[in-house]
């Protein structure tokens, strides 16, 4: 235990400790919303879109993480025009534009000038080279997160379950979609540096589902999301530092590990009531 406290005097420690923090709560607000509205997959589309935005940054000498914001909220936005307004089907939509992303980033890295010596940080994750200014980005995000779900509760639960009602209500729909979607693309890049493009669906969908064994209720499970995220991110943080492996994987392999274990607490409670009942 001492050693573990030990390491909180490390600047590098402590960003990954808040990055993992921040982390959960954006990705367990989120990521509630994208389980109940069933849209995982437009998530997964706009998680690889970003990476034609970090290969433009590379190209032009930018902020990675900067192309990848525009990119992937522009994705979001043309995903959703082209389902809601052009009639095309929704998985050909999210197809056009992972693949779009996906062919852009490769183009503009191979045409960038040098070696990209970041990369695989962007394609796999490296939450202790996260840096502060990152942080702080990451806290405003949480911030803007929470207010808002906080603000308009009411209405993001209308249109996650039941967007027809929604519509009878006189609320507006299309804007919320639209705003909500650009939140949902900010909080994937914001959390690529924490487990990468091709784990940061996990992130959005694992904690949900240990939450969803022990609740049904939208705010419990958004507040239970976070709780797991935190818990399994952090104990991935130390075992990959431990063990010294690559700190994405070692989130999410926690993160399942985690689930595994509350799936059989869930079962053993349910099996206690069971026998209590009869």
């Amino acid at each position: 235990m001492g050693t573990i406290i030990d390491l909180f005097r490390y600047d590098f420690f402590m960003n990954a400790f808040w990055a993992s923090f921040f982390a959960a709560i954006t990705c367990g607000i989120v990521g509630t919303y994208i389980v109940a509205r069933r849209i995982v997959f437009i998530s997964g589309g706009i998680t690889h879109a970003s990476f034609g935005g970090i290969g433009i940054g590379y190209f032009l000498g930018l902020n990675p993480l900067l192309g990848a914001a525009v990119f992937s909220v522009l994705s979001g936005l043309g995903i959703q025009y082209f389902t809601r307004t052009a009639r095309l089907r929704e998985d050909s939509s999210i197809a056009i534009w992972w693949s779009l992303g996906m062919a852009i980033g490769i183009i503009f890295i191979y045409l960038s000038p040098g070696y990209a010596p970041n990369l695989m940080s962007y394609l796999f994750g490296s939450i202790l080279t996260v840096s502060s200014t990152e942080i702080w980005l990451m806290a405003a995000l949480s911030f803007i997160l929470v207010a808002f779900f906080v603000l308009f509760y009411r209405a993001i639960l209308y249109v996650a379950f039941n967007e027809e009602f929604a519509k009878t209500t006189g609320l507006p729909v299309n804007l919320i979609n639209y705003i909500l979607i650009s939140l949902i693309a900010v909080t994937i890049v914001m959390n690529i540096r924490v487990v990468g493009i091709i784990l940061i669906m996990s992130l959005l969908t694992l904690p949900q589902a240990t939450a969803n064994l022990f609740t049904h209720d939208f705010r419990m499970m958004m507040l239970y999301s976070v709780g797991f995220a935190f818990v399994g991110s952090f104990a991935g943080l130390l075992f990959s530092f431990y063990a010294d492996i690559p700190s994405g994987a070692s989130i999410i392999f926690t993160l399942v590990l985690l689930f595994g274990f509350m799936k059989g607490i869930a079962y053993l409670f349910g099996r206690q009531k069971r026998n209590h009942a009869n």
